[in-house]
């Protein structure tokens, strides 16, 4: 049921894809964008804070027509972007519940909510409230590392736990490029049954046909993708806070997600870890072509 909550809502100039007004109300758009630029708990590399930002800026130069789906989605659905959260002096748990609040009430409202970090702990509270609005929900992690340790540097709610504060309420997560991980995450994975698709595996088994249905065939009806850009390999996203050699690129990763997207339910999707360099854009541009390509996927 719809809440008819008021939002603030970025105009032409600052909302994903420079859309004018017609295309990206709140009431009208199918599609909501939510900016979470967290940044607390950075172990290496920072500036994930500025990743929002830099995802919606670049999207101005994001074709609105998808060649390959054939379709104009921004026009078709509506995709409207929110005032990014503001956290202040929130941090740990505090940040935590002020994220799945906000994201909970988007998502009574009925819209498709994607959101942006930030470090990845804001993954978390945006899972659990997915998590407690879809049943049969499983959750599919692109990413370098497992974020699997109990706590890191001290704290529960690091960007290095976040699938372990998921993994509280739901083990139904599929695990797809880990290359890098500690025992206690290796022992995590073994005694609770996360699937974990280890990088040096697939690329001895392939990124073929046998790969997508071994990964497709983990998931549940209805599927929440949590993207950590440090998936990718650093030649080609070399802004993240931790990157790690031996990465994913762009055509096997859009064949893996189409896939995916087409025979399942996707309900949500964050896009987390961005660290934008200064001067050098592609990364940022490539974040926000990809975040429109899997909705491209969803709604063609």
């Amino acid at each position: 049921m719809k809440k008819n909550h008021n939002y603030k809502i970025l105009n032409i100039n600052q909302n994903f894809l420079g859309l004018e007004a017609k295309y990206s109300t709140f009431e009208e758009s199918k599609i909501v964008i939510l900016s979470c630029p967290y940044e607390r708990t950075t172990s290496y590399i920072k500036g994930t804070s500025r990743g929002p930002k830099a995802i919606l800026k670049a999207s101005h130069y994001v074709e609105f027509f998808d060649e390959e789906t054939l379709t104009e989605i921004c026009f078709d659905k509506g995709i409207c972007t929110l005032h990014p959260l503001s956290f202040k002096n929130l941090s740990g748990k505090h940040a935590m519940d002020y994220i799945y609040n906000n994201v909970k009430r988007l998502i009574e409202e009925e819209k498709f909510v994607v959101t942006l970090g930030g470090e990845h702990s804001i993954a978390a509270p945006v899972i659990k409230a997915h998590f407690d609005n879809f049943k049969d929900l499983s959750v599919l992690q692109l990413d370098a590392h497992s974020d699997l340790r109990m706590e890191y540097e001290g704290s529960i709610y690091s960007h290095a736990c976040f699938a372990a504060r998921v993994a509280e309420f739901t083990t139904n997560i599929t695990q797809v490029g880990i290359r890098a991980q500690c025992r206690e995450e290796h022992d995590f994975i073994k005694h609770k049954g996360v699937k974990t698709f280890y990088a040096h595996r697939i690329r001895e088994e392939g990124f073929y046909d046998s790969l997508y249905e071994k990964i497709w065939s983990a998931l549940k009806e209805n599927v929440y993708i949590t993207l950590d850009v440090d998936y990718f390999d650093p030649s080609i996203m070399p802004s993240t806070g931790t990157p790690e050699p031996g990465g994913f690129f762009w055509d096997e990763t859009l064949r893996l997600l189409k896939k995916i997207i087409k025979n399942s339910n996707l309900v949500g999707l964050d896009l987390v870890e961005l660290s934008p360099i200064r001067n050098f854009h592609f990364p940022d541009f490539m974040a926000a072509k990809l975040l429109y390509k899997i909705l491209s996927y969803k709604y063609s």
